[in-house]
């Protein structure tokens, strides 16, 4: 899949919002990727998982046996990767703010892994799932996820393969531009009020 036809999946499926929208980092965009949007449709999730599976194959060497992704947005991506690798999967849950394995998950000693997350920003939740990952004794050996918004800047601690990049600009609460000053602002996604 080209980028362009990778936007216009999200396009189509109303994935793409505009305004004035607080991210679960903290920080302000005009921006906002709303991946269940996409993920929502079975059909459109394993096409856009299928390209980034392929992606995946020809980027990460050695085996990869397991794929782990935080919750709750990482949870549908996260299954859908593992059912196009053939591989098991399990997710990471917050516990009084620290990410935890629950529902019988467990990660074998040294179990090459995969953290799938469904957008990058800042990366913080990915890397807190990748260190509660080797925490439990996988080898971490890359994330990947379907849309790297920070254009390609989050640094998780491993490589980071993402199926599309995109560079929106996100600020500091104090620090919005006039637009988005003028705009009622909007906090969409897992942590958010929606």
């Amino acid at each position: 899949m080209t980028e362009a036809e990778i936007f216009q999946e999200f396009r189509q499926a109303g994935a793409l919002l505009e305004g004035h929208f607080i991210l679960s980092s903290g920080l302000h965009s005009g921006a906002y990727v709303q991946c269940a949007r996409v993920l929502q449709d079975a059909s459109r999730a394993a096409r856009l998982c299928a390209a980034l599976a392929d992606k995946l194959n020809r980027e990460v060497s050695g085996d990869i046996e397991l794929v782990v992704s935080p919750a709750l947005g990482g949870i549908i991506a996260g299954y859908e990767m593992s059912r196009q690798l053939q591989l098991p999967s399990c997710f990471f849950e917050r516990v009084d703010g620290k990410f935890v394995l629950r529902r019988g998950f467990e990660i074998p000693a040294g179990a090459r892994c995969l953290m799938m997350e469904d957008v990058v920003t800042t990366g913080l939740s990915s890397r807190e799932c990748v260190a509660a990952a080797q925490a439990q004794g996988a080898e971490v050996v890359a994330a990947a996820c379907l849309i790297d918004r920070s254009g390609g800047r989050a640094d998780i601690g491993v490589p980071l393969v993402a199926l599309a990049v995109f560079d929106f600009p996100a600020y500091p609460p104090d620090a919005l531009p006039d637009e988005l000053q003028a705009l009622p602002a909007v906090k969409p996604g897992s942590r958010g009020l929606q």
